[in-house]
């Protein structure tokens, strides 16, 4: 297995981010809600041995697929968003955020008799102390299915790419996939999937499959030795798909490419600050990239970079071209970007 990637210039990534700007990106899949209450404790509840929280400030922000496409839009790239909310509270404000973050809500169905999927996260000094989640996740059906099977198919008429954000709610019904992958296929544009379990094999075709690594074990039933470059292409042969790209935390990600190369690329040495939302930044990037014209192996570049900045920041948020760009100039470029500055 070969160890890191050839850096790209920075011309190159110039290059692509004012293409990403020009592209269209269709993201489909389970859209939540993240709630954010974060206070300070100092105590024990004398009703059981938890901590009390006092609550001193309180935010939302999108999840799940709402946050991929959020990501595609904080890029510069024109994003469609297709999924369902409930007709509740956290729908309402779903449809805020897609407001804030500019992002079209037209394709964004309302699914009768079930909740938003929503997780409420209770913080006190920068550590998560509970998450509680309010979700069904039975798979859509029905009228409900159709209606979503039918603007998707809209929304992918003048796509240049297609990103499937599977987090086991709902959404992805295998006859949605079956649906989507087909006009994309047909169209000749990139499918970037990050799968779950219920309907990890449902995906063949998918140019870039992105699961981490305990996903990928889960669904096959039996440990993954990523080290061994032999075994890897046999996994690929499994899956159906293309490329596969398995995340690994601080460790990094490791691509194995369809030609049978595979690759080790490190994570980007910084302080961890929080994971949530990492996964999501990734398809994003990935996506979007291939959309701008990116080899998999420039756009497994540029998404690990975007994982590196989104780690350092508090809760789920997006990552700007601006930031990648730093990344890049700080770890392979140092020199230039101080005579670009004037300081020498």
């Amino acid at each position: 297995m070969r160890s890191g990637l050839t850096p790209l210039t920075r011309d190159r990534i110039l290059q692509l981010i004012a293409r990403m700007k020009t592209s269209r990106v269709v993201v489909i899949g389970d859209i939540m809600l993240d709630r954010y209450l974060v206070g300070e404790t100092d105590r024990l509840s004398p009703e059981a041995p938890v901590p009390v929280v006092t609550v001193h400030e309180r935010h939302a922000a999108l999840g799940g697929a709402a946050n991929v496409a959020a990501n595609v839009a904080a890029l510069g790239a024109a994003c469609q968003l297709v999924g369902a909310v409930g007709d509740d509270v956290a729908g309402a404000a779903i449809r805020q955020e897609l407001a804030v973050a500019r992002l079209e809500d037209r394709h964004v169905g309302t699914a009768a008799g079930q909740p938003t999927t929503s997780k409420a996260r209770n913080i006190a000094r920068a550590q998560q102390i509970v998450r509680i989640d309010d979700e069904v996740d039975s798979l859509l059906e029905g009228a409900d299915l159709a209606r979503l099977s039918r603007v998707a198919r809209e929304a992918l008429a003048d796509a240049d790419a297609l990103l499937l954000e599977d987090y086991n709610k709902g959404a992805l019904a295998p006859p949605l996939i079956a649906a989507v992958m087909e006009v994309a296929k047909r169209r000749g544009i990139p499918i970037v999937v990050d799968p779950k379990f219920r309907q990890f094999f449902e995906y063949g075709g998918a140019t870039v499959f992105k699961p981490n690594r305990r996903e990928l074990e889960s669904a096959l039933g039996a440990a993954v030795d990523l080290q061994n470059g032999n075994a890897l292409p046999e996994v690929l042969a499994r899956l159906r798909v293309d490329n596969l790209l398995v995340t690994l935390g601080a460790e990094g990600m490791v691509l194995v490419m369809k030609d049978g190369s595979s690759t080790h690329i490190p994570s980007i040495a910084r302080e961890i600050y929080d994971v949530s939302g990492a996964g999501d930044t990734v398809t994003a990037w990935m996506g979007a990239s291939l959309a701008a014209g990116a080899s998999i192996r420039e756009s497994a570049q540029l998404a690990n970079y975007a994982a590196g900045v989104e780690v350092g920041k508090a809760g789920v948020s997006t990552v700007s071209p601006e930031e990648v760009l730093a990344v890049h100039e700080e770890r392979y470029d140092q020199i230039g970007r101080l005579r670009r500055g004037g300081l020498i």
